[in-house]
């Protein structure tokens, strides 16, 4: 199992109320456990009326913007600068390189720099900084 797929079912079980989870492939097994308590359920129950209506907002914004779409690899929180006296890694209009830095996705108290998958311009930033984003979900485009 390499890391990517472990980070993906650590933010899967992070988005979820699995309290423990035990995989076994061939030579290796994976076992996690958390506690969950209901201080810790509450925000999760809080945060998903959020969330929700965010892609009625995003399926306008697809509408509205006709770059390519730079999705979320995680499930995770949103930031658009490395902290929070930093200024944004990028803005509207502004030129990025394939590869350049373009945003963090904090997931299990990881940071996980998401970088340009395209050469070209800034067309839309689609999330918000500091909110809770899902796997696949439209961040930014780039024309």
């Amino acid at each position: 199992m390499d890391i990517k797929q472990l980070e993906q079912i650590i933010a899967l079980m992070e988005a979820s109320s699995l309290s423990e989870l035990e995989i076994t492939e061939k030579d290796s097994r994976i076992h996690l456990k958390r506690e969950l308590t209901q201080a810790a359920t509450a925000p999760v129950h809080v945060a998903q009326p959020v969330v929700t209506p965010e892609p009625v907002a995003k399926e306008t914004s697809k509408s509205k913007h006709s770059g390519h779409l730079v999705k979320s690899p995680m499930v995770g929180t949103f930031y658009r600068s490395p902290s929070p006296s930093s200024p944004a890694f990028v803005e509207v209009g502004q030129a990025v390189k394939k590869g350049d830095v373009i945003c963090i996705i904090e997931a299990m108290k990881m940071m996980n720099q998401i970088e340009a998958d395209k050469s070209g311009v800034i067309e839309a930033i689609l999330s918000e900084d500091g909110q809770a984003v899902e796997f696949d979900q439209a961040l930014f485009t780039i024309v």
